[in-house]
C-alpha cells in the first residue's frame, strides 16, 4: 500500500492549476497566487524534480483583459478570448517564473495528441526532452483552434493525459475546493474530507459537485473523472485546495492533505 511518506520520492511531477486558483470570483487574475506558484514549482524543480504544469485560465484572462465580468456562452467569442488570454496568460507565468532563473516553454494541445500516435509520439519527445533540459513546460489547451467546445472535456483531463505522456509519478490538482467530501462542504455543514481512495466507485462519483466559479469548467466531475484516468496508468494522484501553492510542499513531506487517490503499483513476486 501507498503511504504518504513515499511522496518525497516522487521525482517527476504534473501540477495543475485551475482558473478558480489563478483569479479571483470577478475574473480578475491573482497575481499573488501566480507569484507564489511560479516560487514553488521553481524550488521544486532546483531540487532536481522534473516539473510539468498545465493551466487553464486563458478565456478568464482574456475576458479579464477586455473588461467582461461573465463567461460567453458563444463558441467563437470563447476562443477568440482564449487567443487574447493566452498570450496574456504567457507573459504574466514568464515575468514571475523569470524572478526564479526559470525558464519556461507554452505548449498547446489538442485532442490529436491522444488520438494519433504519430503526434503522441512528438508531443512525449518534445515534453520529455524540456524537462530534461530543466524547462517547465506549461501546457493548455488550444482552445482558439478547438473545433469541439473543450475537446479534452476540461483540462483535469488534459492533466491526467499529460501525467501519462510524460511517465509522471504524481498529478496534484489544484482546486477550489480542498479535496473530495462526504458532502458538498459549501452547502452541507456534515461533510468530512475524504483522505484517500482506492477504488472509484460509483457512489463515490456521486459526491461530485460542479464548479464553484463562473470562469472555471467542471469542477469535482472531472478532477474524479482525470483521478480514474491517473489510477489506471498507474499514478497517484491528489485533490486539494489552491489558494496557498506552497501546499505542494507539504504534500511531498508526506502530510495528510487533501484526496489521495492510490494508484495500485504492482507486487512482483520471486519465487526463485
Amino acid at each position: 500500500m501507498m503511504t504518504r511518506e513515499e511522496f518525497k520520492y516522487k521525482k517527476r511531477i504534473v501540477v495543475k492549476v485551475g482558473t478558480s486558483s489563478l483569479s479571483y470570483p470577478n475574473g480578475r487574475m491573482n497575481f499573488h497566487s501566480i507569484e507564489k506558484l511560479a516560487y514553488v514549482l521553481s524550488a521544486l524543480r532546483r531540487r532536481g524534480i522534473k516539473i510539468i504544469l498545465v493551466t487553464s485560465g486563458a478565456i478568464g484572462v482574456g475576458a479579464g483583459r477586455l473588461g467582461l465580468t461573465e463567461k460567453p456562452q458563444d463558441l467563437s467569442k470563447k476562443q477568440a478570448l482564449a487567443a487574447v488570454g493566452q498570450a496574456e496568460l504567457m507573459k504574466i507565468y514568464q515575468k514571475f517564473f523569470e524572478e526564479y532563473n526559470q525558464i519556461v516553454a507554452q505548449v498547446l494541445l489538442t485532442k490529436d495528441v491522444v488520438n494519433i500516435p504519430s503526434r503522441n509520439l512528438h508531443a512525449k519527445r518534445t515534453l520529455n526532452k524540456l524537462i530534461d533540459m530543466e524547462i517547465i513546460p506549461i501546457i493548455n489547451e488550444n482552445d482558439t483552434i478547438a473545433t469541439y467546445e473543450i475537446e479534452f472535456g476540461d483540462n483535469d483531463s488534459l492533466s491526467a493525459i499529460v501525467a501519462s505522456l510524460v511517465g509522471a509519478d504524481l498529478l496534484v490538482m489544484l482546486s477550489d475546493i480542498d479535496g473530495l467530501y462526504s458532502a458538498d462542504p459549501r452547502t452541507e455543514n456534515t461533510g468530512e474530507i475524504i483522505h484517500s481512495v482506492k477504488e472509484i466507485t460509483p457512489e463515490l462519483e456521486q459526491l461530485a459537485t460542479g464548479s464553484g466559479s463562473s470562469f472555471s469548467t467542471g469542477g469535482m466531475i472531472t478532477k474524479i473523472s482525470a483521478a480514474k484516468i491517473c489510477l489506471q496508468e498507474g499514478i497517484d494522484c491528489i485533490i486539494t485546495s489552491g489558494s496557498d501553492p506552497a501546499v505542494i510542499f507539504d504534500i511531498l513531506e508526506g502530510k495528510e492533505i487533501g484526496t489521495h487517490f492510490e494508484a495500485r503499483k504492482e507486487i512482483i513476486i520471486n519465487h526463485g
